[in-house]
This record gives structure tokens, sequence and C-alpha cells, in this order.
């Protein structure tokens, strides 16, 4: 068995994006470390989180979401039509090419 120090921190590229996200936000002075962590605390005790964490990066988007509703950033009905439009643009992006949000059929 291996000790982990070869193992990748993000598990998937979007998780890495999660993070950097939240570390942009923060810089700009959106939110503070305790507000953020307050809002990932939430989010990570509701019912139906996986015992193993690897929903972590799930809650963390989540926690972000609510963080920018509340900052009145956007809306969550903004912030459902966007994730729609990511997974419509997932799909009609051929096997092995970038996801790209202009790739949306419905997206004008």
């Amino acid at each position: 068995m291996g000790d982990g120090i070869d193992a990748p921190v993000f598990a998937e590229p979007w998780q890495a994006e999660a993070f950097a996200m939240v570390l942009a936000l923060h810089s700009r002075g959106l939110f503070g470390w305790d507000e953020w962590a307050q809002a990932l605390s939430t989010q990570l005790k509701r019912p139906g989180a996986r015992a193993d964490g690897s929903d972590y990066y799930h809650h963390w988007v989540a926690a972000l979401e609510s963080l920018i509703a509340a900052k009145n950033v956007t809306n969550s009905a903004d912030i459902d039509d966007l994730a729609a439009s990511w997974q419509r643009a997932a799909h009609a992006t051929p096997h092995g090419q970038p996801i790209r949000l202009e790739n949306d059929p419905e997206r004008s």
C-alpha cells in the first residue's frame, strides 16, 4: 500500500474549480473565513451526508451557492439555470472535447 503522497488533491477537475472560486471570492471580500466555515459546516451537517466524505465537494458547492444567494450576488433560480445550461453543454459536447458553455444548444 502506498502512503497517499502521490494521490491527487482533487478527484475531479470541477472540485479544484469550486475550491478556486471560494478562494477568489474570499480574496475579493465577498465573505470572511468565519462566514465560509459556517456555511460549509451547515451543509456538511445536513441529513444524507455520506460518512466517507465522498460528497464533500458537493457540500462545498452548496455552501458557495448559499453564500452567493445570501449576499444577493445572484439567486438560486439563476444558479439553477446556469447549472442546467452546463448540463446541456456537456451532453452536446463530443467525447474527449472540453465542455464549453457555448455548446449549450439552448443558449443564445
